[in-house]
């Protein structure tokens, strides 16, 4: 049989380190063996050190049933241990090889079975270890004041179960850069409690492996990698150890370990709310190797320890959320005039900072800055909020680092490292923003982080050097919490509420003003409106009178001054004319009446009768179709059809005998208008006339517009106005289409 081993050879550097594909090593420790087995339980995978342990060489192994391993005495207890595992079961199973018992620890990988073997410890922990851990952390979960004491008990307990030299608590922050919150150690060892480290020490793919495994043992730093061998040509030759106890290490992490003078490590991960929230690192100096009991053990450490992480925090945050909710239940209480000067009395308001923790706070309304506390000056605020506006999301947004976003901030550092920023309305780019200054924090790294993976003769390596670096982080303020959030977001909305107020207060008051400007211009135009009607009607007629009778005088009139008196007497008909339509406009728009039944036919046929003169004189016929009835007020609808019937014969062709149609529809129709719902009953008046170009269709609707001249057409352009103001005042419309020289189409639409 050709074999093959699966050891991964890919060269790790500077551009694919983040990724380094450690899952899937192809190699393990050697304080344990690894086969895989395939659904009928072929092994398809075994590690080089098969024979140390069970003296059967690889090819006696691979390709072979799982019984010749193990025996066909355990198979049936073997397989019935397999068909009760769930996704990954912690009980080991013990199973005798050669004489020696071990314990398998098996999971799911894929479509193959991963067992782990191990020999069993001479030392096997008591059912009572359990029970006592669970009394022991009871006891101190009651006297631990804080989360950092509560995490100093809990290494201290874990080393004691362990026997490790140092036992650490280390703590990620948003970044994933760690801190050691908690430790206990032998009293030979410096401390590390209070060092940071950079979130390169623990890469992206390295946290997503202990999210998926909660335990991982390297037992002696100097181990040699055992490779793990296949049939040549087998498919899937990569195999996934993500669950892996005996899974090799980063070649990288290795040398960092050596860097930092360790010989063995046990990592347990502390998962909170889904995410890796820390580890607990033990660290030994020489060859260190704890049986699986025991590992089981201390994991449990750290299970006691995630539950009690939310109860913890919020009971830290509790004295501070309760003065800050002190803070804003004062805020929301207080009164204030709807009036922007007292937007600056609610901003000086002491609590406004205090919901905040903030420096100082602004608030802007149509660019006019209310502000208190230790601000930037007006304009830099400005800036500030128009650049926080687009980073926003729903209107919120928060930073400790604006320099970083935002480099021009940085000669703001004083005042606003942090921003908290609300958008409270869009019409007037009403904002609110609290500022935080710099808060001057000193970082004590283990080492220099940006020197974490270096480049140097031998390859790449993680640093050697772990002396103390302190770093004096600048332009970044406390990161704002939750609870400080919550309480600016409340208020934002009440504050939000208290400036519609400011608006419609505002508002409100310009409609008044507006409303008495209206009222006095229309008493103006209602005293217009009364002076044509009744003022100038009078001179007209007695100009009138005046000129036909000069025209009656001595036929000794030269033709010139009959001239003048003719055109003098048709300018005093046309004022007459434009002063009863004008009459007529305004009469319409105060018209009140109640709407009547209207018989179509008949109200056609009678004003075909009063147009009976002009329709003989343009030889024009009238022709209707489906007329029915209406709901309309009877004279201003007389009106209507009057004027577009009048338009047809006037705008007639010469020398073609005028035709007007008059069709309904004999079903209701929707609106023309995109946003109306109702139906109506449209009726078309179409002529056979000049017409007009269609560009023209909704000017011709304007007052006083006219499409021809005068001499040519008389008019006074007020008719089809009247003709859109008696549609609007029957809650309809009206809609003109037509074309040079082929006739005119007029469609009225009556509400249903």
């Amino acid at each position: 049989m050709k074999l093959k081993d699966i050891v991964n050879r890919e060269i790790v550097n500077l551009t694919n380190c983040e990724q380094e594909p450690i899952h899937v090593p192809g190699s393990i420790q050697p304080h344990g063996f690894l086969v895989a087995v395939d659904a009928d339980f072929i092994i398809r995978y075994t590690s080089a050190n098969v024979y140390d342990f069970a003296a059967l060489s690889v090819e006696e192994v691979l390709q072979q049933p799982i019984e010749t391993l193990i025996g066909v005495d355990q198979l049936a207890e073997f397989q019935h241990y397999i068909n009760h595992l769930q996704e990954r079961l912690t009980a080991p199973h013990i199973i005798n090889i050669q004489g020696t018992e071990f314990q398998c620890v098996i999971h799911k990988s894929n479509d193959l079975l991963i067992c782990e073997f191990e020999p069993v410890s001479e030392f096997i922990p008591r059912v009572s270890t359990v029970y006592d851990q669970a009394i022991n952390f009871a006891k101190y979960m009651g006297n631990a004041m804080t989360l950092q004491q509560l995490c100093h008990s809990v290494a201290t307990e874990v080393r004691a179960l362990t026997g490790y030299d140092r036992v650490m608590v280390y703590r990620f922050d948003k970044d994933y850069n760690g801190e050691i919150f908690a430790e206990s150690k032998v009293d030979e060892q410096e401390p590390f409690l209070g060092l940071h480290y950079p979130h390169t020490d623990i890469p992206a793919q390295a946290r997503q492996l202990y999210i998926k495994n909660l335990l991982r043992l390297i037992v002696d730093i100097n181990y040699k990698p055992v490779p793990i061998f296949t049939k040549e040509n087998a498919t899937n030759e990569s195999v996934d150890l993500s669950h892996s106890t005996l899974r090799s290490v980063s070649p990288i992490h290795v040398e960092y370990l050596k860097n930092i003078g360790v010989g063995a490590t046990l990592t347990i991960s502390l998962l909170h709310e889904g995410k890796l929230w820390g580890l607990i690192a033990c660290h030994h100096y020489s060859y260190k190797y704890i049986d699986h009991y025991t590992r089981i053990a201390a994991q449990l450490q750290g299970h006691f320890l995630t539950s009690q992480i939310q109860v913890r925090e919020m009971a830290e945050e509790y004295t501070v959320a309760t003065n800050i909710n002190r803070s804003l239940e004062t805020l929301l209480n207080l009164t204030f005039k709807p009036e922007r000067a007292a937007l600056q009395d609610l901003v000086s308001q002491p609590q406004i900072l205090e919901i905040a923790n903030a420096g100082g706070v602004a608030v802007i309304l149509n660019d006019i800055v209310y502000k208190a506390g230790k601000t930037p000056d007006d304009d830099s605020i400005l800036k500030i909020t128009a650049f926080a506006k687009k980073k926003a999301s729903k209107g919120f947004f928060s930073t400790a680092s604006l320099p970083d976003i935002m480099p021009e901030a940085v000669e703001w550092c004083t005042t606003a490292s942090g921003i908290l920023y609300y958008q409270l309305g869009v019409v007037h780019d009403e904002t609110i923003v609290w500022f935080r200054p710099e808060s001057l924090e000193e970082i004590n790294w283990s080492g220099d982080p940006d020197k974490a993976i270096i480049k140097d003769a031998n390859g790449l390596s993680p640093r050697k050097s772990f002396a103390l670096y302190k770093q004096i982080v600048k332009c970044r303020s406390y990161d704002w919490t939750k609870t400080e959030q919550t309480a600016a977001s409340t208020f934002s909305y009440s504050l939000q509420k208290f400036i519609t107020l400011i608006l419609l207060t505002e508002e409100e008051a310009r409609q008044r003003e507006l409303t008495k400007q209206l009222r006095e211009s229309n008493l103006e135009l209602e005293n217009i409106s009364w002076i044509s009607t009744h003022d100038l009607k009078e001179p007209l007629r007695k100009i009138q009178l005046f000129s036909s009778r000069l025209m009656d005088l001595d036929k000794s009139i030269s033709p010139d001054v009959i001239s003048t008196l003719q055109k003098m007497n048709a300018s005093a008909n046309k004022m007459q004319r434009l002063i009863t339509d004008i009459t007529n406009y305004s009469k319409i728009r105060h018209s009140d009446k109640s709407l009547e039944t209207i018989d179509l036919q008949e109200l056609v046929d009678k004003t075909t009768n009063e147009l009976q003169e002009e329709i003989e004189e343009k030889n024009a016929s009238v022709n209707t179709k489906g007329l029915s009835t209406i709901s309309g007020i009877p004279v201003i609808i007389n009106q209507l059809f009057s004027n577009l019937m009048g338009n047809a014969l006037k705008f007639s062709k010469e020398g073609v005998p005028a035709k007007i149609d008059i069709i309904q529809s004999e079903e209701p129709v929707p609106s023309p208008e995109p946003d109306d719902t109702k139906l109506y009953t449209k009726i078309t008046i179409a002529d056979n006339g000049i017409g007009f170009e269609n560009e023209f269709s909704d000017r011709i609707f304007k007052i006083f517009t006219r499409l021809h001249t005068a001499d040519k057409y008389q008019g006074t352009g007020i008719g089809l106005a009247l003709c859109k103001k008696i549609m609007q005042l029957h809650g309809g419309h009206i809609f003109a289409e037509g074309a040079k020289n082929q006739g005119a189409s007029f469609s009225l639409y009556f509400p249903v």
